[in-house]
């Protein structure tokens, strides 16, 4: 279930100033001038190999993909797929989707000495999760929700961080509502996806609602987490200062482009280096996501479609190194200027951009 370059589990984790994600979260405006940046959940997307290449980028935080908490406390095999680790895979949040306090309670038992925090999914808006009554099906059973908070926060306390990642209501007064009855439950900070369960994403994000949210929350100590339309550095300075929050969290964004809290308007060519090496050495990673991570961050680079559909028509891990060291300067840890380039390093054969 874990794993390391050094050692095949990682010691259990116990939280600090440098690792506890509350403490980042209301830290990050002092010790940094700006809210924590934080990488969302990405079903499939979020593993370790994409989790380390953006902590080299200023993420405070990154989450892993979305865990159904059924699926996890009673299958084996299904905790080896689901969860992977490295002690240098902090600050981490582990999201869960779940229905009921009694899986949510063992899953919590499993991972969080592996961990820095635990996520509820309260918005996935995905037919099949909110038929069984997991993800933003979660908003409109509150009583529920906060039950499931509060049934941990008992048992833990402090040693488990808990956050509830919500969509908002057509009616902002009932999302300020269940955010005012988690804080009495006990949640140590909520985030805050900025459009409802039916809403697209191609729809600009509810900024307003988030702003109201934050204004009208009554605990005050409790953080909130803004999320949606994250796309660059500009976005996440803009987010800040319209809503007041104490962090933001890209999803889309960070997914073309890692660098983006770093500030980097265009995915950087070292990114693609050091997301390469990370992939071969945790390993685990299927063969098309690995090729998918590299389009999207070759999309927003700039490279050409012809090039991109090359890519995708490659089969297999050999040749797709032998794709890259055809095309580009291709670097290896230890070579020198590994994961440095910002510009792409075409062979001399290639056109450029």
């Amino acid at each position: 279930m874990m794993s390391s370059c050094s050692v095949r589990i990682p010691p259990p984790k116990e939280l600090s100033k440098s690792n506890d994600p509350l403490h980042i979260i209301k830290s990050r405006l002092e010790t940094h001038n700006r809210p924590a940046t934080i990488a969302g959940p990405m079903v499939r997307y979020s593993k370790l190999a994409f989790r380390q290449t953006c902590r080299h980028y200023d993420v405070d935080i990154v989450y892993t993909p979305m865990i159904l908490a059924r699926e996890f406390v009673r299958n084996g095999h299904a905790r080896m797929a689901d969860f992977t680790t490295c002690r240098d895979d902090t600050p981490l949040i582990v999201q869960v989707g779940v229905n009921n306090v009694a899986d949510l309670l063992k899953f919590t038992e499993m991972v969080y000495p592996y961990c820095d925090g635990i996520g509820i999914n309260c918005g996935c808006p995905i037919r099949e999760q909110v038929r069984e009554g997991i993800g933003s099906a979660l908003i409109y059973n509150g009583e529920l929700l906060c039950n499931m908070v509060k049934a941990v926060k008992e048992k833990y306390g402090d040693k488990v961080r808990l956050e509830t990642k919500i969509r908002i209501h057509d009616n902002i007064a009932e999302t300020v509502t269940l955010c005012n009855n988690l804080c009495e439950a006990g949640v140590d900070w909520i985030t805050v996806h900025g459009r409802t369960r039916t809403t697209r994403s191609s729809v600009p994000v509810n900024l307003d609602a988030i702003k109201y949210i934050k204004e009208n929350i009554k605990n005050k100590e409790v953080p909130l987490v803004a999320n949606g339309d994250c796309f660059s550095l500009e976005d996440f300075q803009h987010i800040h200062e319209y809503t007041n929050v104490e962090g933001v969290m890209a999803v889309r964004g960070l997914l073309a482009n890692p660098a983006l809290f770093a500030g980097h308007k265009k995915c950087p060519w070292g990114t693609i280096e050091l997301f390469f090496h990370y992939a071969m050495e945790f390993g685990g990673l299927p063969y098309q996501l690995l090729q998918h991570h590299l389009y999207t961050m070759m999309e927003n680079m700039g490279i050409e479609k012809p090039m991109l559909k090359e890519l995708m028509e490659i089969k297999n891990l050999a040749h797709l190194v032998d794709w890259l060291d055809d095309n580009f300067d291709f670097k290896r840890k230890g070579d020198p200027g590994f994961a440095e380039a910002v510009d792409i390093p075409f062979r001399s054969s290639q056109p450029k951009i």
